[in-house]
């Protein structure tokens, strides 16, 4: 092997050591700076220091080091280009051939609680980015290594042939160079959410949203249009992009858009629960004491509709459930678990899309319940950017404003309806009873609409009405959309309030004789 020389300047040392060991065993040459060449020689590793490969020392407090002729020289020089390597011979710059760099914390710093603007510029690194966009710039010559997963790959192929694969060292330069760019952008997230006073906006003055893509997609929401899935850079456990599919066909734009909706809903639920899930919206909604009996009773609520659905579960599925499942036409299965019976009975069915997603490890925060924090909605050139509608409701938060008094059991299919309520496109209108929905309203122009969609769908599924409870996602603007759920058979109401009519409709709950609850919390959902 013709002999490498590596400059290696590390913020983050994990298995930078062991990896400079190789490359030494192999008889490559190590540079290096500060903190990473006194780790180096402190293990006995045979290395020389930039300042003096440079010439030049270290100043203002290191943030000038590798900001040198020889560095980027050594970088940047074309090895097929006589003029530049007669360029570093006359003035005595040696080549580079393996940079290995990853960047001062800035990302983990500014999450910090506290973190201090001074902090925040102290950790901008300059000298590192510069390096990796010489080298990856010049990837043809050049190796550059951003990340310790990568240091492995590197070493087999030195070992193997002597040299870095040209593919390889192009896959390096497009990871290197997407690097920098996610950097940059955290930088200016967080650098132009600044206030004067010194607090941080909730939204930046520009914001610069990073994805990684996941797959091409066939195509998109329809067969004319294009379409790619893309990941958050850093996903939150227990979101739907850090699914496993078990088997099936590949996913497509609706599959992934429909499952995202049946997953986060039913990920809401503590208890046994299934959620079947048609063009975005519930369409049966139910708990129970077993997978197979909470599906059992949502496929009851629209039967119809469940049809190609996407059915998701937030227990593990067993050979049960999966039986009653089977008889339908499903897209996609979802759940945290499954049995191996239960995918012995999906394996006769081999084209269902089975994924496998592990429940969030639940938290204070949106990430931890893995979900996301923000929502955006794409608009004509521009975004609509909003914290997302991650806001629950107790039972002591509720207000009851009618003479009737719900019940106990009443206040539970409250809660419940209001908890589908708000995964079902607005204006939605949700009659539950007994730990499952009855009839759902979704996405019409006027609520009364919702309201009668609703009442007609429990109808035609055979279930009845008689003493359900009924959830509105956003306040009754008139009396009419109550009247026509209570003489659908409604006895409970749990709506937000807010209307300018509130008291004109509770006077007409009490009139009817059912009970109503306020949450003071809207759920529209577009």
């Amino acid at each position: 092997m013709t002999s490498l020389t590596a400059l290696v300047s590390v913020s983050d040392k994990t298995g930078v050591l062991d990896f400079a060991r190789e490359l030494h065993a192999l008889g490559v040459k190590l540079l290096s700076t500060g903190g990473t060449a006194r780790l180096l020689a402190d293990a006995g590793l045979p290395v020389t220091e930039v300042a003096d490969h440079t010439g030049f020392p270290e100043m203002l407090e290191g943030r000038v080091k590798t900001l040198h002729p020889k560095i980027h020289g050594g970088l940047l020089a074309r090895r097929d280009v006589p003029a530049h390597m007669e360029a570093l011979t006359r003035h005595g710059i040696s080549a580079i051939d393996l940079l290995v760099v990853n960047l001062y914390p800035f990302e983990a710093t500014v999450a910090r609680p506290g973190c201090s603007l001074e902090d925040a510029i102290e950790n901008i690194d300059i000298g590192g980015p510069a390096m990796v966009r010489s080298a990856a710039k010049n990837w043809k010559d050049v190796a550059v290594l951003t990340d310790a997963s990568q240091y492995p790959q590197v070493v087999a192929q030195l070992k193997e042939s002597g040299e870095v694969s040209s593919a390889t060292k192009f896959a390096l330069a497009v990871a290197a160079f997407n690097r920098i760019s996610n950097y940059d952008a955290a930088i200016s997230d967080y650098l132009s959410s600044l206030q004067p006073e010194g607090q941080r906006a909730e939204y930046p003055g520009q914001s610069n949203a990073r994805f990684v893509k996941l797959q091409d997609l066939r195509y998109g929401e329809n067969p004319h249009q294009s379409a790619a899935f893309y990941r958050d850079l850093h996903p939150a456990p227990g979101s739907l992009v850090t699914a496993r599919q078990l088997q099936g066909k590949e996913l497509s734009y609706n599959n992934i858009a429909d499952a995202d909706a049946a997953w986060e809903c039913v990920k809401s639920f503590q208890t046994p629960a299934c959620v079947i899930v048609k063009h975005a919206n519930p369409c049966g909604v139910a708990v129970g004491a077993s997978p197979a009996e909470a599906y059992s009773k949502a496929f009851k609520t629209d039967s119809t509709s469940a049809f190609g659905g996407i059915i998701a579960f937030n227990c593990e599925l067993d050979a049960t459930a999966a039986q009653q499942v089977a008889k339908q036409f499903v897209e996609v299965l979802i759940a945290p678990a499954f049995t191996p019976e239960a995918l012995l009975v999906f394996a006769a069915k081999p084209n269902t899309r089975v994924l496998q997603i592990a429940l969030p490890p639940g938290g204070e925060t949106p990430w931890q319940q893995g979900r996301n924090a923000q929502d955006v909605k794409r608009v004509g050139s521009g975004l609509l950017i909003q914290t997302a509608d991650n806001r629950e409701i107790a039972a002591s938060e509720l207000r009851i404003v009618t003479k009737a008094q719900p019940t106990p059991s009443q206040l539970d299919d409250l809660l419940f309806a209001w908890k589908v309520a708000k995964y079902v496109k607005s204006n939605a209108i949700v009659f539950c009873g007994g730990g499952m929905t009855l009839g759902v309203g979704a996405g019409q122009m006027s609520r009364i609409d919702s309201a009668r969609i609703a009442s007609i769908k429990a109808e035609n599924a055979g279930l009845s009405l008689k003493g359900s409870a009924v959830a509105s996602d956003a306040f009754f603007p008139f009396r009419d959309g109550l009247d026509v759920v209570c003489d659908a058979g409604a006895t409970c109401v749990i709506q937000p309030g807010g209307s300018v009519r509130d008291d004109e409709v509770i006077a007409a709950a009490d009139e009817r004789g059912i009970a109503m609850v306020l949450t003071g919390v809207r759920h529209f959902r577009h």
